[in-house]
Order: structure tokens, then sequence, then C-alpha cells
């Protein structure tokens, strides 16, 4: 077979095209990392530059005069995720002829922060009216709280579009509640395409931020319908709840911090408290009490380690940040994030 002779210029042209070639395919893989569900980190890039910076400027007031509103922003967007997917249904009120979520069980006389984003809206309306949507604006108010409050930055896929329909029994349903058992727990996040890890670092949103009483005075009091405490609870932190939640003749709106010991720090307390038996809700506790489960070492493995910690809650929320978009043509842009156009 004869010898086959590649002269310096082949050779040069064989390595051109195979470097524009791997080029290309990192270029597809960037793309491709960066697009998620028809959503996008550029999306707003040409149509309202400042969109990001709008937000960033508003979150960072509202957070300043009051540290407890980004644990509210952040919690407006999880409980907009799920129902329905990261929707803005959370945020319509009703009318006569609608009945929105606000109302539900989870969310009534307790999630909180709509005049923050109407404040935001109404802002972004001035800079480039019709173009930003009220979901999306949850999900980089909720970003920013986090990072307002020391905890970390990702970046955030847009493009959502806002729903022209809620739904009050999915709010009922679908959102996890404070004395959840841990299988409702596990259930209801795969619901929403959430797993273990995902339940885990997501909790971890409590190191920031107030609850009711009525959130969790059954542990202090009558976890088991049997006049007694919840076993799992440290004691001393159980007088400490008791002293602020007396059994009678109390108004059960009174609150206290999930993470007595940085309360508007986002770190890792959280899990250190729950470790000793110091978790507020028994949704917090069941994690580390309920023997022989994941949840218990990652428990662990996040109460040891702030990198371990943020790195999978920055992962888990952009996760949780793509649940059922609404994009291109269906649903609308909201001028106004309390009612549908």
């Amino acid at each position: 077979m004869a010898q086959i002779k590649h002269s310096p210029g082949l050779t040069l042209q064989f390595l051109s095209v195979l470097i524009t070639g791997l080029a290309l395919m990192l270029w597809i893989q960037t793309v491709d990392a960066q697009s998620c569900n028809g959503l996008s980190h550029h999306f707003y890039y040409k149509s309202c530059p400042k969109a990001q910076a709008i937000i960033k400027s508003v979150v960072e007031d509202a957070v300043r005069k009051e540290a407890r509103m980004a644990a509210s922003l952040l919690r407006l967007h999880f409980h907009d995720c799920f129902v329905k997917g990261c929707d803005g249904s959370i945020l319509l009120d009703d009318t006569s002829s609608f009945t929105g979520e606000k109302t539900a069980n989870p969310n009534r006389n307790s999630v909180r922060g709509f005049g923050v984003v109407d404040q935001i809206k109404s802002e972004l309306e001035k800079a480039c009216p019709g173009v930003v949507s009220c979901a999306d604006i949850l999900a980089v108010a909720a970003r920013d709280s986090v990072g307002f409050s020391g905890g970390p930055f990702w970046k955030v896929l847009l493009g959502r579009r806002d729903s022209r329909s809620a739904s009050k029994s999915g709010a009922n349903n679908d959102i996890p509640g404070p004395n959840s058992t841990h299988q409702t727990l596990e259930t209801k996040f795969k619901r929403q395409g959430l797993n273990v890890v995902d339940l885990v670092a997501l909790s971890g949103a409590h190191t920031i931020g107030l609850a009711r009483c009525s959130s969790f005075k059954a542990r202090l009091y009558n976890q088991t319908v049997n006049g007694k405490s919840d076993p799992t609870l440290d004691t001393t932190y159980l007088k400490h709840l008791r002293a602020v939640c007396p059994q009678t003749g109390t108004d059960d709106n009174q609150t206290t911090p999930l993470d007595p010991v940085t309360p508007i720090k986002f770190d890792i307390d959280y899990y250190d408290n729950v470790v000793a038996g110091k978790g507020l809700l028994a949704s917090d506790q069941i994690l580390y009490s309920t023997k022989g489960s994941r949840t218990v070492g990652l428990v662990e493995s996040y109460s040891t380690s702030m990198h371990a910690f943020f790195k999978q809650f920055a992962a888990s929320m952009i996760k949780m940040g793509n649940i059922n978009p609404l994009t291109g043509s269906h649903g609308e842009i909201r001028k106004n994030c309390r009612r549908m156009n």
C-alpha cells in the first residue's frame, strides 16, 4: 500500500478545522448550559438590560429597612413555584369573579412582600414597559435576597411569563406544611421534580426568617394528641419556645426566629440547630430525627460545610426555578403583578 504523505500546509489546515470544531462544540455546550425550558441567562440583555440591576436595587433597599423581608421574598418564589410552576400566580389578588392563592392555608396571613414586588414592577415598567414578567421578578428577588443575607450567588435563568390563572386548591395541596411528615415532604418535592437532596438543601432557607406560633405550637404541648411535647425537641429550647408561645392566652401570630442563633444571616446554623434538636418546625427536625433516612446524612454534611450547602442550595434553587415555566406565547407579561391584563 502506498504511503500517504501530508504536506505542512495540509496538516495546518486539518488542525485549523479541528480547533474550529472543538470551539463550536464548546460554544454549543455553553449555550446548552445557559438555557433550560426556554429560559436563558441573557433573556433581557437587549429588551431590558437594566432589569436585574433595578430588581437588585429595590430588594437591597427593602432588606436594609427590614431584614426579615429577605426571607419573605425568598418564600414567595418557593410558594409560587410549587403551585402550577413558577408563573407568578401567587401574586394575583382575589376579585369578585376570581379566587387566587393568597387565601390558601399555607399563604393566608403568612406570605408577604407583595408591596416590594409592586415597587419593583413599577420601576421596571418605567424602564421597559411590558417586558419583564412578575414570575422573573420573584426569581431574581429571591436570589438577591439570599445574597444580601450573606448567602450564595447564582445566575438566574430568565424568560418566564405570567399565568392567567391561579389554583387555591393547588396551594392547599402542594405546598409542604410545617407539620408535614417525612414521607409527605419527599412526596411533595418529588411531585415537583425535586429529590431528597433538593429537599434538605432548600429547607436550609429556614436559616433566615420568622415563624408564627401557630406553625409549631403543637410540638410544644400536644405533638401526637397525647398532651406531651415532641420528644425530639431539645428541652432547653422547648422551655424558651413555651415562654414565647404559652398554651393559652396568647396570639398565635406571635413570631420567633427560625434560626435563633443567626436569624438574619444566611449560613449553616440552621443545620447545627437541627442536629442539636433545635429545629423550630416539625418539618425541619424530622429531616434529622427520621433515622435511616438519607436526609440525616445530608443534614450532618451541610452542618459542617458552608461550601457544600451553598453550592447545593444554589443548584436546587435553579432547579426549582425551572418548574413548568410559561414561555414563548404562553401566558402574558402583566403590567400589574396583582391582576391579569
